[in-house]
């Protein structure tokens, strides 16, 4: 998998919400898809990341820095790579700056808590 270019990892990136999370307990493989997965088999992978990130006490943080990163590949609080791309369409970085809490403020928790929820 290639990796994500430093420049878009934001200044004030943290990674202490990271111990918390309760995808650690969990196969990396389920929050990555493989190349080429496509249709049941990617939404039921999506889904049963998402079932991880929705009892994750860090769910929020982790969606806000996979914003603010536009981190390209897998599920990222409770996010999909889609639906992440969603939120990138509705707004520019030039409406939301990237310091801590801003990707949440232009996602909006409504809208992750309901991404969350499919």
């Amino acid at each position: 998998m290639p990796q994500q270019p430093l420049a878009q990892v934001p200044v004030d990136a943290t990674w202490d919400w990271q111990e918390q999370g309760a995808c650690r307990e969990a196969d990396t493989a389920l929050f990555f898809h493989p190349q080429n997965e496509r249709g049941m088999s990617r939404l039921r992978r999506d889904r049963a990341a998402k079932s991880v990130c929705g009892r994750c006490e860090v769910r929020l943080e982790c969606a806000d820095y996979a914003i603010r990163a536009r981190e390209p590949y897998g599920v990222w609080g409770g996010l999909t790579e889609e639906e992440r791309e969603r939120i990138y369409v509705r707004s520019t970085l030039t409406t939301f700056g990237r310091d801590k809490g801003e990707g949440i403020r232009a996602a909006g928790v409504d809208y992750i808590n309901e991404m969350l929820a499919r």
